[in-house]
């Protein structure tokens, strides 16, 4: 599965003219369910971005997780997350699941969500839909299921530069 999660002030969902769903404070998920993710991975990656520190404390230091903050999630499902674009001008969505597996894991992930104790809204799936959202920040993460399994990269040898990511300020 991959998220694209990003912190807002508010978002909101449309269908045609009529808005299915609305938030306030708290993370707008852009959902993609791939090919061979089943309920394991819905179920870890809503708790990862349950739990994920995005949210300033009051030093404004990003420390506090959505359930810290009490905010909302709002979970678009988004088939397009898994375009494959390295070839010609058309992407290929060949490994994004089906929607009849992907429109359950969907579910499972938002019963995980708020089973973690977050109040959760969410889009609906396959239809065209029209996401608002004012992203505060601007506070954007992508994650992907296959990635929460691996290590973390080793540091170089001393001589070497650090990765930046891992720079302390």
């Amino acid at each position: 599965m991959r998220a694209v999660v990003q912190r807002v002030r508010r978002a909101a969902v449309r269908v045609g003219e009529q808005e299915v769903a609305r938030i306030g404070r708290g993370l707008c998920v852009l959902l993609g369910v791939g090919d061979g993710d089943g309920p394991g991975e819905a179920v870890e990656l809503a708790s990862k971005i349950a739990q994920l520190r995005i949210f300033p404390d009051e030093a404004g230091q990003m420390n506090r997780s959505l359930l810290d903050v009490e905010g909302e999630a709002l979970v678009v499902s988004q088939f397009t997350l898994y375009a494959d674009c390295r070839r010609g001008r058309r992407p290929s969505f060949s490994h994004a699941a089906r929607p009849e597996v992907a429109e359950p894991l969907v579910a499972t992930f938002i019963r995980a969500l708020s089973q973690a104790g977050v109040k959760v809204q969410s889009g609906q799936f396959g239809a065209l839909m029209l996401v608002e959202i004012e992203n505060d920040g601007p506070v954007t993460i992508v994650l992907d299921s296959q990635d929460l399994r691996r290590p973390r990269r080793q540091r170089r040898d001393r001589g070497a530069d650090p990765d930046p990511c891992e720079r302390r300020l």
